[in-house]
């Protein structure tokens, strides 16, 4: 009797135990698989975030025509410069600032970078400077005028910081001027250098 007694003793432990295994197992096994689709949804995660960055790139290179060879920072806005850029600049300070001192010139070029940053005007210099009425020396989306070596250095200066306009968008000559807008609007924050003024639309 005591022999068949411990012998049900023993079977039920092992009933139990494999009860017990089998429930851990099934909650390890449900956990085992909510890991594994927590994972699965992480890497298809992280896998679209690179495609979405691959394709960003191509479309960023698709719309870059040429290398950046500069890079202007102001604030939190940065814009990247090509060579077309800078020869197209170059051109507009020879053309507008000539017979003006060399930070005119810096000037010049610093209303075209401060105007490619701000969002009432378009976001490049190229688009900047070919603007519809923008600036009095473009012809048919062109400029005769062959820059020196001080009008491609006041562009670099600019590009670097150097503003003397006070951060400017507009300049124009008082004396030869014949926008009648650009002698009546109101003005501020006006900075003068040579036969220039520099300033902000009055808000």
């Amino acid at each position: 009797m005591k022999k068949t007694y411990s012998i049900f003793i023993i079977v039920l432990v092992l009933y139990l135990s494999v009860i017990n295994t089998t429930a851990y197992a099934q909650v390890l096994s449900k956990n085992f698989y909510n890991n594994i689709l927590v994972k699965k949804a992480i890497n298809e995660i992280y896998l679209n975030s690179i495609q979405f960055q691959v394709q960003f790139n191509k479309e960023d290179q698709r719309n870059q025509n040429e290398p950046i060879i500069e890079v202007f920072n102001h604030n939190t806005h940065r814009l990247y410069i090509t060579e077309d850029d800078i020869e197209l600049m170059a051109k507009l300070v020879c053309a507008e600032s000539i017979g003006e001192p060399y930070n005119g010139k810096i000037a010049v070029a610093s209303v075209v970078l401060n105007r490619a940053i701000n969002p009432k005007f378009p976001n490049t210099i190229r688009d900047v400077i070919l603007q519809k009425n923008a600036f009095s020396c473009v012809k048919n989306g062109n400029i005769q005028a062959t820059p020196n070596q001080s009008c491609y250095d006041a562009v670099y200066d600019a590009i670097k910081g150097s503003d003397p306009t006070n951060e400017a968008l507009f300049f124009y000559n008082p004396s030869t001027a014949t926008c009648s807008w650009m002698r009546q609007t109101e003005k501020q924050d006006i900075t003068t250098i040579g036969h220039h003024t520099f300033f902000k639309i009055k808000s």
